[in-house]
């Protein structure tokens, strides 16, 4: 499924994430991944303060027992994420938004039979494009 909008509609978009499941957001530099995950927990969480864990690879975010998981695995492998215990919150039932997610990533998920969707974000004239892809 593709959808386009421009960051007044991102509510468009983020009506087609699920409560539970893993959302591996790819796009290049400055495409909106994370500005995507902003206005996501600011729906779902009423958060504000949200920044990208670019360094520190995971942000939790909790409130009212539900919560959702942010990452940013840009600068590093996925063999980092193993070794730090990191893929083993996917087995937690809940919300896990991935920026910079690969095929490794997606390999690793679908051997341990975690589903996950591709949310490919594109650069276009009146915004962006964002197209769902089950992995």
């Amino acid at each position: 499924m593709k959808i386009k909008a421009n960051i007044n509609e991102l509510s468009k978009v983020t009506d087609l994430f699920k409560e539970n499941g893993v959302y591996i957001l790819q796009g290049d530099l400055a495409s909106g991944k994370t500005s995507l995950v902003k206005h996501l927990l600011k729906t779902r969480l009423d958060y504000d303060d949200v920044s990208s864990p670019t360094f520190s690879i995971l942000n939790i975010y909790e409130k009212n027992n539900k919560k959702i998981f942010h990452y940013d695995i840009y600068n590093c492998e996925v063999k980092t994420m193993l070794i730090n215990g990191l893929f083993e919150n996917f087995f937690i039932n809940t919300l896990h938004l991935v920026e910079w997610g690969n095929e490794e990533l997606i390999l690793l998920l679908k051997k341990y039979n975690i589903n996950a969707t591709i949310v490919k974000i594109t650069t276009i004239k009146e915004g962006r494009e964002y197209e769902f892809i089950e992995a």
